[in-house]
Parts: structure tokens; sequence; C-alpha cells
């Protein structure tokens, strides 16, 4: 998958990117919003963190450190954080 590096790109347009890999990799019967929490809401484990993450960093060509995962906890926290390691001015 081409990387998109280096382009500005708005939260909305991030998640809008994201959300069909979460509805794919997730059961949940709510409205996924940026607010829903992997663990409580989405019932992730260590492993499907893993495995999303890695589908992020190959959709976004991006690397996250492992010790960045430990702030991740919602959807937004994602969002937020795919977007400051994918603008430009990094």
């Amino acid at each position: 998958m081409v990387g998109i590096k280096g382009v500005i790109q708005l939260p909305e347009s991030i998640f809008a990117k994201i959300k069909p890999v979460l509805e794919e990799q997730f059961i949940f019967e709510g409205e996924l919003t940026l607010k829903t929490r992997f663990l409580e809401d989405l019932g992730a484990d260590s492993l499907d963190i893993v495995q999303l993450l890695s589908d992020l960093e190959d959709m976004f060509d991006i690397k996250m450190p492992p010790e960045d995962l430990v702030n991740i906890q919602t959807v937004g926290d994602i969002v937020d954080y795919i977007a400051r390691h994918t603008s430009p001015a990094q």
C-alpha cells in the first residue's frame, strides 16, 4: 500500500480511513466515534491492538514505538497520533 506520509491530514479524514479497518477487526454494536475505547468498548486485547497498529503503520507509512502505545486508549488517541506523525513538519 502506498504510504501517505508527509501529507497534511485532518482528523476527520484519518477517522474515515481507519473506521473500516476498525469495523472489520472488531465487533461493536454501537457507533464508532473518536471516544470509543479499545479495551472497554471494543473488547480489544493486546494482540488485537498489535495487529491493528501494524495495519495502521502500513496504511499511513509510520512507525509506532512501543513506548507510544501506552497513551493510546481511544480511537481519537490513534487518530491524533497519526495526524501528528504524518504531518510534513516532522
